[in-house]
């Protein structure tokens, strides 16, 4: 064999074994989707990673978990949000967990379970599981871990962010409903309907039990909802918001002393060109922007400001997406 051809061999061999020791941490001009599963005693969910354009296993990349919403998935999540395109040019990691139907038919996730309202437990901890799974195959900056989710994902979202306050540094909640709206399946039916029967300042101090010893933990908070919205009615929205303060209040010093109060300290009006008009509800306290409620006026259950035309998107809202990263970026834990 000729000495060129000896090299060249030894160089596919030696490309060959690079690949199979890089694996999905390799640098890719391209963002792409990666593959999972996840399981622990309460099952398993299949999960989609995007692997953002540029991604370099060597520099630490802000982790987003993205929550469907029912007869959803992560392919038309991530088309109809468009978290892809912004982590592209942004550099976070994005992992969008699968419901399976075997668990909820229309797979929704199962918010209004006790099971899956604990830290350690149900739904909850295989969500959990799988932000761990996705720090152990990439580069994780775990001071940047976020998450958000729309509808029953948005509601997912709310436990997520009071069991695992240890985890998540800020989260998103759009068309959703405040921590433990629901114990029920009766319950959630009228806490879509009316909002919950629970009260916001109650499940702010479970919210602030959950993630087990509590400590002077923020967790800063968004929350996305459509006035109009006949799926989850918006006091749902109002009630997540009151929540989260409350248990924000209990964060700064463990104490019920109203240092954090429901009442917001300014209030913008905005308008899309040739859209909907908006109005913004800002809680900064401590100089640190706890709490933000975007009101979309005459938006149904949607998705603000997506142009994929997908069912449950609206084109005439803000931008929810992008507002969505600009806010949680602006967090570490």
């Amino acid at each position: 064999m000729k000495p060129g051809i000896e090299m060249i061999k030894a160089g596919l061999l030696a490309l060959c074994a690079w690949f199979a020791v890089a694996g999905p941490a390799h640098a890719q001009a391209v963002g792409h989707w990666d593959f999972g599963v996840y399981g622990n005693l309460y099952g398993a969910r299949e999960y989609q990673v995007w692997v953002p354009a540029g991604y370099d296993p060597a520099q630490p990349r802000p982790l987003l978990l993205v929550l469907h919403g029912c007869v959803n998935g992560p392919n038309l999540m991530g088309e109809a949000s468009g978290f892809n395109d912004v982590a592209d040019v942004e550099g976070y990691i994005t992992v969008y967990p699968r419901q399976n139907v075997t668990a909820n038919p229309a797979r929704c996730w199962n918010w209004q379970l006790p099971v899956n309202q604990a830290r350690g437990s149900g739904e909850a901890s295989i969500l959990a599981g799988i932000v761990d799974a996705v720090k152990g195959d990439y580069n994780v900056d775990a001071r940047r871990v976020y998450v958000t989710g729309i509808s029953a994902g948005g509601a997912m979202t709310s436990i997520m962010l009071a069991c695992y306050s240890d985890v998540f540094a800020a989260g998103a909640v759009h068309s959703g409903g405040m921590y433990k709206g629901a114990t029920t399946v009766s319950g959630s039916a009228y806490a879509l309907l009316a909002g919950s029967i629970y009260s916001p300042d109650g499940n702010g101090r479970s919210a602030w039990e959950c993630s087990g010893s509590p400590s002077p933990r923020p967790i800063p908070l968004l929350v996305f909802h459509g006035s109009a919205d006949a799926t989850v009615n918006p006091v749902n929205g109002q009630q997540a918001v009151r929540q989260f303060l409350q248990t924000n209040d209990l964060a700064d010093d463990g104490i019920d002393n109203d240092s954090v109060k429901y009442v917001p300290t300014s209030t913008i009006a905005g308008q899309v060109p040739g859209g909907r008009a908006y109005t913004v509800y800002n809680y900064t306290y401590g100089g640190q922007l706890l709490a933000q409620h975007y009101v979309i006026h005459g938006m149904g259950h949607a998705w603000s400001g997506s142009t994929s035309g997908l069912p449950f998107t609206d084109p005439k809202g803000p931008d929810a997406t992008l507002i969505t990263w600009l806010f949680l970026k602006g967090y570490q834990r």
